[in-house]
């Protein structure tokens, strides 16, 4: 992509025509898109596998923390 930016430039420094100006610059802005189309893919599969697995407790788990709490406060009183 950087190298048909810079025949782009080179081309319009050696006065080429418009027209062949104007196709290189197609040709530069068509690999743009395709360097962004590719580059949020990227970024939206990279998202996918660094989200966080949610961890869930389990019923008895909560249940004998909450029991734990109680005492806690029965003691505190």
């Amino acid at each position: 992509m950087q190298q048909k930016w810079y025949d782009l430039v080179m081309a319009e420094q050696q006065g080429a025509s418009v027209q062949v100006l104007e196709r290189m610059y197609n040709s530069y802005v068509l690999a743009m898109e395709e360097y962004n189309r590719c580059s949020a893919e990227h970024q939206r599969e990279f998202q996918v596998e660094s989200d966080p697995i949610p961890v869930t407790q389990n019923k008895t788990a909560k249940s004998k923390s909450s029991s734990q709490d109680g005492e806690h406060t029965k003691l505190a009183s």
